[in-house]
């Protein structure tokens, strides 16, 4: 394994493929850069020289060999950050170095305006706080230039024609200001092009969050699902009363031996989605279904005082639901249901398949309620009974043997009065 290079951004490791997108872009940026410049240099002596002015070539040759020595050693190191400071240090030194071995800077039609690309591509490729160096040494080379520009123009090429130096200047003003706006050009596109990237994968990510919140609020209750995300921790509450309701159907396992699973699951899919909806419209939490058993509650969310009234409200819908739906008729279903009032504990268990679930006394009177009505029969305890009885109908109390509690005083829920 490779020691980390410091002050690099990149892994010096040879073929790997490391960095972001922003990353490869300024890579890409930089190189493109690079071989323009080259390509440039070996145009603007060209033309020089085809106009018949032949100035000394050893500076734009050295330029080219450790530009391209530069490159090659980037390809073949992946070394970004000395790749990246040579390349800047020969945009910056060149243009200068250039002008001064041919004169002042109107002998030199301004070539050291190009040096104007180092501290604009370090602002691309490195980032505004680097390129604040960059930016001062070509404020400080202009200014030294500027100072001895009279004392350069004693050379030989003092002779260029004004209609020479004219063509060079808007040439190399020209050339400067297309390339620099090319590569702003070229990285605000691909920038934009990443920026559309990751808005397509923040929305997925987004749309897989909500989706997973809609399961954990499908699964839990909202006000728990809310207290999960916002501090995840165990859950458990005590309320001193609270109203359970049991709803069974009856003979429901044999009635599965004459359907296939998908009829069975289809069928005890739209029953209990039914139910949903009825606890939903009377404003009661579901606390679970039990194979072909359905549990609800009231009185374990703030807001709803007459929890004992919607409880029952919901059963006797339920009841007339099923008595009369002809989808459920022609398969002779039917419903007993069990309710239960007083003091429950809540909390959420598990960790891979997590449930909200009630615990007490309580539930299991329900329970045992729901166990011991007949059929088409709403069964409740006293404490149901005496909360309800100035609204509802009742049948006079009966002793009912409960599994566990022993004889209890029941009531059969008939209506509202």
């Amino acid at each position: 394994m490779m020691a980390e290079q410091p002050g690099l951004t990149e892994a010096a490791v040879p073929g790997e493929k490391t960095g972001s997108q922003e990353d490869d872009l300024r890579t890409s940026l930089l190189i493109f850069a690079s071989a323009f410049m080259t390509f440039a240099v070996m145009m603007w002596l060209a033309i020089y020289w085809m106009m018949g002015l032949n100035f000394s070539s050893n500076v734009p040759l050295a330029y080219q060999a450790i530009s391209v020595v530069s490159m090659v050693y980037y390809l073949n190191s992946r070394n970004f950050a000395v790749f990246r400071f040579v390349q800047l240090g020969l945009f910056l030194f060149a243009p200068f170095i250039m002008q001064w071995s041919i004169g002042n800077s109107v002998t030199s039609s301004g070539v050291m305006l190009w040096a104007l690309l180092a501290p604009v591509l370090a602002v691309v490729v490195s980032g505004w706080r680097e390129s604040i160096p960059w930016f001062i040494a070509y404020v400080v080379l202009t200014a030294v230039s500027g100072f001895f520009d009279y004392y350069l123009g004693g050379g030989p090429q003092d002779g260029v024609p004004m209609k020479t130096i004219g063509t060079f200047f808007a040439l190399n003003f020209v050339a400067m200001s297309s390339i620099i706006y090319f590569l702003i050009r070229y990285f605000v596109l691909e920038t934009e092009k990443i920026k559309a990237q990751l808005d397509r994968k923040h929305k997925l990510l987004v749309e897989e969050q909500e989706k997973s919140e809609q399961l954990l609020n499908n699964v839990l209750p909202l006000h728990i699902a809310q207290r999960l995300k916002d501090k995840p921790g165990l859950i458990a509450d005590g309320y001193a009363d609270a109203t359970v309701m049991f709803a069974d159907i009856v003979n429901f396992t044999q009635l599965t031996e004459q359907m296939s699973p998908e009829q069975m699951v289809e069928l005890l899919n739209t029953v209990f989605s039914w139910f949903d909806s009825f606890s939903e419209k009377y404003g009661l939490e579901k606390i679970k279904t039990i194979g072909d058993a359905y549990m609800v509650a009231g009185g374990i969310t703030r807001g709803n005082q007459d929890y004992v009234a919607r409880i029952a409200d919901m059963a006797l819908e339920m009841r007339e639901m099923v008595a009369r739906h002809p989808g459920l008729i022609k398969h002779e279903m039917s419903i007993h249901i069990g309710i239960a009032t007083g003091p429950v504990v809540a909390g959420v268990i598990g960790t891979k398949r997590i449930i909200y679930d009630l615990w007490g006394d309580t539930v299991n009177i329900a329970s045992r309620l729901t166990d011991e009505a007949t059929s088409g029969h709403i069964q409740v305890d006293t404490t149901t009974y005496k909360r309800l009885r100035q609204q509802y109908q009742f049948e006079p109390s009966s002793i009912t043997h409960l599994k566990g509690k022993g004889d209890m005083a029941t009531y059969r829920l008939i209506g509202k009065l």
